[in-house]
């Protein structure tokens, strides 16, 4: 079930949680997990792809919050709100927590099987890449409930929303 969902906003499914596209959110971790593979313009290319996601996501959080607040008086603090939320949220629970985390397992898998087994350098970037792969579905979730902890405690309480 999609965030928006969760909230009560919609009953159709979200473009950017409930469908194929919220996989854009993770290009940046498939380039963290290649980067010992290919240029480091791909790398942050992969970044590019990850960026637009959130804010595209963040917009159309925004234009459901126009659409449904129409004549509020506070309309314009609400679509802030959503914009803020989405953005923040999707930026550290999609882009800048976990790329920092398949960053720093694959650099610590590279150094250990170069240090402790002492394997080939072309097998290590390719076992390297495996391992950073196979950690992505393994990190997403307790990335997101992190998140949603951490904004729920803290700037959510500021504008009085909690997930």
């Amino acid at each position: 079930m999609g965030h928006q969902q969760q909230q009560g906003i919609s009953t159709q499914p979200d473009l950017y949680r409930d469908t194929w596209v919220r996989y854009l959110g993770y290009a940046n971790e498939v380039g963290e997990s290649f980067r010992a593979l290919v240029p480091k313009a791909v790398v942050w290319a992969s970044y590019g792809v990850a960026t637009a996601y959130v804010t595209a996501d963040a917009a159309d959080k925004g234009k459901k919050a126009a659409k449904l607040h129409t004549e509020s008086q506070d309309r314009t603090a609400q679509i802030t709100v959503a914009i803020v939320d989405t953005f923040v949220w999707q930026a550290l629970a999609s882009v800048a927590i976990p790329g920092f985390t398949i960053n720093r397992i694959c650099a610590a898998s590279l150094f250990l099987m170069g240090r402790v087994t002492r394997w080939p350098l072309p097998a290590r970037k390719w076992a390297t890449t495996a391992i950073g792969l196979s950690a992505i579905p393994i990190i997403i979730t307790p990335i997101d409930r992190s998140v949603d902890w951490m904004l729920d405690s803290s700037l959510r309480k500021l504008y009085g929303k909690s997930h």
